[in-house]
């Protein structure tokens, strides 16, 4: 009976497979010592007989020799060639990397936050694994499918993530305010929690992402709040005097509405003390406003200059305290600064007694 020649060979065009069985027409029993094995680039095959993994090939060309099967030929006792026809399965695995797996929390994560107390927190990300150890991987999780895609694990390889980052979480006693900046560490963190429990399955984490970690949206607007205060606790003061004074301006543009603006401001500012600063200011304001409008008084005290030698002479003199000439005497109401004769005894403008 003629030996067919058979190449046993996979050609991965799918961006998802991890594992695939070569789909034998007689259970592996055309298997013979003409037959040839090519291994791509970034894959293993395994050759299982009556359920035992036997021999495993990494990446190369192969004859199908007695003596290519170390293990399986012990197992079925060959001594030369292939003696007997035997059934046979062929694995190969995908060992290379399957990145950008994204991962999320599906409900929040309960962390005790030393400001806020409990809280909850989301967070999202991506992560990249591959097959480090194709035995255990076809051991503990392949079984005897023909095919096994990456959607047949991530949902798996997400729980243990998103567990592990509520163990570090917890661990940290991170405030909710020092989350985002601590997403590199946790990202370290959570690697080192969970990278024994990938090697349990014949898996290796190869990168790990925190894109973000967030709180509800109550949290957000309580830390917006205190923000805020925090800014402005400082400034308080000077942005009071800067409300009052830009009020102020805009009173000055029309005169009489002062003591409109004044009421608002203290109603509007009572509890803040705003009042105060705008009810002073345009107390203030109006004050200046009411001595410009007034006519200004002349002096009463005011001098004048000799009609001969020209030098200053105080109010009320007689003679020339520089030249002794005669002065002519002229009398001022003390009250209004008007003028008024020698022998009056009252004033002839407001009537004030001399």
């Amino acid at each position: 009976m003629a030996l067919f020649r058979l190449n046993i060979i996979w050609n991965d065009e799918s961006k998802n497979t991890l594992v695939y069985r070569y789909p034998f027409k007689n259970g592996g029993r055309e298997v013979n010592d003409k037959s040839t094995l090519t291994v791509n680039e970034s894959q293993v095959a395994l050759f299982v007989h009556n359920g035992q993994i036997a021999d495993v090939f990494g990446p190369g060309f192969y004859n199908l020799k007695t003596q290519t099967f170390p293990i399986l030929s012990k197992l079925v006792h060959w001594k030369y060639a292939f003696e007997n026809s035997i059934t046979v399965q062929v694995y190969f695995i995908n060992t290379k990397q399957f990145t950008n797996i994204k991962w999320g929390t599906l409900n929040p994560i309960m962390m005790r936050d030393p400001e806020f107390g409990v809280i909850r927190v989301r967070g999202f990300g991506a992560f990249a694994f591959k097959v480090d150890d194709p035995t255990v991987f076809l051991k503990e999780l392949f079984g005897t499918n023909s095919t096994f895609k990456t959607e047949d694990i991530t949902g798996y390889l997400k729980t243990m993530l998103v567990s592990s980052l509520s163990d570090a979480l917890g661990e940290s006693r991170v405030s909710a305010l020092d989350l985002a900046a601590n997403t590199l560490e946790f990202n370290e963190i959570v690697k080192v929690k969970i990278r024994d429990k990938f090697r349990e399955i014949g898996l290796e984490l190869t990168n790990l992402f925190i894109e973000n970690m967030s709180v509800p949206e109550s949290v957000e607007k309580a830390l917006d709040e205190r923000s805020k205060l925090g800014i402005l606790s400082d400034q308080t003061d000077t942005m009071m005097k800067i409300s009052a004074a830009e009020a102020m301006k805009e009173a000055a543009k029309n005169p009489g509405t002062g003591g409109a603006f004044m009421g608002a401001g203290v109603g509007m500012g009572a509890g803040l003390g705003v009042g105060n600063y705008m009810a002073a200011a345009f107390a203030q304001n109006n004050q200046q406003q009411q001595q410009q409008q007034q006519p200004q008084k002349p002096s009463a005290a005011k001098g004048g200059t000799c009609p001969e030698c020209g030098k200053p002479v105080s109010a009320g003199a007689k003679f020339c305290p520089e030249c002794g000439a005669k002065l002519n005497v002229k009398k001022f109401c003390p009250e209004c600064g008007a003028e008024v004769n020698a022998g009056a005894k009252f004033c002839p403008e407001c009537g004030t007694k001399l």
